[in-house]
């Protein structure tokens, strides 16, 4: 993972005013347990217009969705629903030659309610000028724990030893 294309992503999506999230591996990074991760893990918010902008500004940064759909298919419910029920998908990969190291992962599905999420996020430097949202602590052990896998156990763990 390279904070450059951490700030390209940052920058692409306030640029574009969307609603998200930064949670995963980069989230329990910014709680305080600071561990490698591979990914980016966002919450788009899920209102078609919010989420089809989010696509697109991603692509414009220069990550390419890992399935062949559009944005447009994304914004759609219906999809994400039958993308969820018959492929078990969870999110969406993105990748980019140009951010090789830093592909992302987008939720298909709120996973949490985020319109409250977004009033307890905690707004974050990643770079001098550039703030991004980020899940609170309480919501980010919730969702860990649900998951159940052994790195989220982990994680659960040693958020709650730091903190």
């Amino acid at each position: 993972m390279e904070v450059r294309s951490i700030e390209v992503m940052v920058r692409a999506l306030n640029t574009a005013r969307v609603q998200y999230l930064i949670v995963g591996g980069l989230a329990v990074n910014a709680h305080g347990f600071v561990r490698l991760t591979r990914d980016v893990d966002i919450v788009l918010g899920l209102e078609p217009a919010n989420a089809e902008r989010g696509l697109n500004a991603l692509l414009a940064a220069g990550w390419q969705l890992a399935i062949p759909e559009t944005p447009a298919a994304f914004a759609n419910p219906a999809i994400r629903e039958r993308w969820r029920t018959e492929k078990n998908m969870i999110v969406l990969k993105l990748w980019s030659d140009a951010h090789r190291r830093t592909p992302i992962d987008v939720f298909i599905y709120e996973p949490f309610d985020f319109t409250t999420e977004c009033l307890r996020a905690e707004w974050l430097e990643v770079c001098p000028g550039v703030l991004a949202p980020v899940v609170s602590l309480a919501t980010l052990l919730l969702m860990k724990e649900t998951a159940g896998r052994p790195q989220d156990l982990e994680d659960v763990k040693e958020l709650k030893r730091v903190r």
